[in-house]
Parts: structure tokens; C-alpha cells; sequence
């Protein structure tokens, strides 16, 4: 757990609070059989894209660790889709057809942008050494200035452009002197191994198979830019209206799951198979290993988080990657006031 300490605006820390008396935005689904912790509403489902073959979700999913946990409260998982960028999964919340997502701060905001339908119930925080810019083995970019005039593959508004931008801007690099390169990052690999880009901003996702491979290493990492891109999960506004209970529960179990996996991440990597296209093996799992033992663990939003939340939104509408300054304290939920 991080340490909190007073920095938030009050402004912020006042809709923090009141964010745990969420207006609707549309009800959930509920199936009508069990009862449950609920208040005997019957049980709940509640949609969580798939999570893969690795992660906390996966194991919980496997291991039914996860049904146990929201069964107690009267709920069940529908998986829906795979997990994935968080601007389509922002998308399908606003629309009732999700009801949880995972993504970062970054994708958050320019998602917020948008009229959303969702608030932020956890903080994770910024990766320090799996994000960052990647450069090919020998190239003749050595540091962050040498990336005037060079093209950089990243990902329009999201994890990708932060990074980018954030590292000209502590190397004293005008935006404008690198050419962006906007990508999917499930389609910049390829782009990137033949040269058609001199470097990629990206995290731990993708930069894995490309450092475990060989192929490349972090011009700089997350704690090098001074990276504040945290991770979020984000819940459907009308769904933490009406099982504020089954949210609750749902945190708990993804932070106490999360400090085991940072203790073990092997044990939540390959979950359902060690072979074919979602195994990490070799090299590759060593440095994920890696990564995931210096990360952070799932936690409630606390003041410190909040001021370094809006920190990032100022600094996008700086960039002019969102028009105005988007309000991060209005989309907050205080999980610790769930019941």
C-alpha cells in the first residue's frame, strides 16, 4: 500500500467523496436466480473483458478463486471479449455492454474527453521499468535528443504519446522535432523490426517479446521520463450505482491478488498453457518477471494519486492531445466508501 499524503486540491478530494454516491448512467444486468450477499437481488453479472493467459484475472478465472470471491457478494463473471486498448473498452461501458475495464491514466483522459459513463475505483502505480521508448539493437540513438527528426511509432492518445511527449518535454526536445508515428500497438512490431520506424513508445505488453527476443532495449523506462502513467480499472458508472457492494469486492480481490502476483509473478504467467502465441517462455519471461516484481499493486485512489492525475491532464492539454484540461476529480470513485 502507498502512502498517502495530503496533496490533493480539495475540490478534488470532494469529488472523490461524492463519486461514492454515483448518479446512474444506466443499469446493470442481473440474472434472477441465487441470492447472495446483494440484499437478495438475485445474482449479478457482471462483464470483465477476458483476461488472457496471464494476470491475476486469468489465475482467478482458472483457479475459481474469482467465482468464490463474487459469489459471496451474489454476483458471477461474464467474460466478454478479450481485454485490450482501454478506448474501445470505454466505448462498450458508455454503451452498457461492459461493465469493468483495465487501462492507463493517459488512455483514461483523452477517454473521459468523451461524455463517459464510467469512473476510476484503483490505482496502480506507473510502471518504472516496463514502459518507456524503445530503440532497435544498434541503433545510433543514444539518448532522447538523438530522436530529432527521427520517427517514433506510438499509440494516438494513449500510454504510447504520453511517453513520447513526456520525454522530449525532461530532454528539453520540442514536440514538434520527432515525427509521431500513430499505430496500433498490436500492428507497430512488425512496423518497427523492419525500420520503417526508429523507435517505438510502448509498455511492458508488447516491449517483452522485443527486449526477451533480442531485438531492443528502453532508450529510457518509465522511471527515467518520470513517467506518472498510472494504471486504472474503471466500472460502469450505473453498475457502482447499484452494486456499489459487488465493486467493493472486486477491488479487494484484485488487491490482495495483485501484492501475491508481485511476490510471485511466475505463477501468473502461462495460466492456461505454456505454448502457442499468448505463452511468454525463454528470455521473455525472465523480463517479465522482472517487470512485475518492480511494479505496484492494486490500490484505492489517494490524495497523492489524484494531484499526479491532474498533473498528466494539464500536461495533455499543454500538448494539445485533449482541447481543454479534462476534470479527472469528477470521474473518481473512493472505493473505501463502497459498501
Amino acid at each position: 500500500m502507498r502512502p498517502t499524503t495530503p496533496l490533493a486540491a480539495p475540490a478534488a478530494l470532494a469529488a472523490l467523496v461524492a463519486l461514492s454516491t454515483l448518479t446512474a448512467c444506466g443499469g446493470g444486468p442481473a440474472a434472477a436466480q441465487g441470492g447472495g450477499a446483494n440484499g437478495g437481488k438475485g445474482t449479478v453479472t457482471i462483464r470483465i473483458p477476458d483476461p488472457g493467459n496471464a494476470g491475476v484475472l486469468a489465475r482467478g478465472k482458472k483457479d475459481g478463486s474469482l467465482d468464490k470471491a463474487l459469489a459471496a457478494v451474489g454476483a458471477k463473471v461474464a467474460w466478454t471479449g478479450s481485454a485490450g486498448p482501454f478506448a474501445p473498452a470505454a466505448q462498450a461501458m458508455n454503451a452498457d455492454k461492459l461493465d469493468i475495464a483495465t487501462g492507463s491514466i493517459t488512455s483514461g483522459i483523452t477517454s473521459l474527453s468523451q461524455s463517459p459513463g464510467f469512473a476510476f475505483f484503483t490505482a496502480t502505480d506507473p510502471d518504472p521499468v516496463g514502459e518507456g521508448i524503445l530503440v532497435r539493437e544498434g541503433s545510433d540513438i543514444a539518448s532522447v535528443r538523438d530522436l530529432v527528426g527521427r520517427k517514433v511509432a506510438v499509440n494516438k492518445g494513449g500510454t504510447g504519446e504520453y511517453l513520447l511527449l513526456k520525454a522530449l518535454a525532461e530532454a528539453g526536445v520540442p514536440a514538434d522535432k520527432v515525427e509521431r508515428v500513430y499505430l496500433r500497438p498490436d500492428q507497430t512490431a512488425a512496423v518497427f523490426n523492419a525500420g520503417q520506424v526508429d523507435a517505438w513508445a510502448v509498455w511492458s505488453t508488447y516491449a517483452v517479446a522485443e527486449i526477451g527476443a533480442g531485438k531492443a532495449h528502453f532508450l529510457a523506462d518509465g522511471a527515467a521520463i518520470g513517467s506518472d502513467n498510472y494504471s486504472l480499472n474503471a466500472v460502469r458508472s450505473g453498475f457502482a450505482k447499484d452494486h456499489p457492494e459487488i465493486v467493493r469486492a472486486l477491488y479487494t480481490y484484485l488487491h490482495d491478488n495483485s501484492a501475491k502476483e508481485k511476490k510471485d509473478p511466475a505463477a501468473y504467467l502461462n495460466v492456461f498453457t505454456d505454448a502457442g502465441p499468448t505463452a511468454v517462455n525463454g528470455k521473455a519471461k525472465e523480463v517479465q518477471i522482472s517487470f512485475t516484481g518492480k511494479g505496484g499493486t492494486v490500490d484505492p485512489i489517494d490524495p497523492e494519486d489524484i494531484r499526479r492525475f491532474e498533473t498528466v491532464a494539464g500536461f495533455y492539454a499543454d500538448q494539445k492531445v485533449t482541447p481543454d484540461k479534462v476534470d479527472i476529480a469528477g470521474h473518481l470513485l473512493d472505493i473505501e466508501k463502497l459498501s
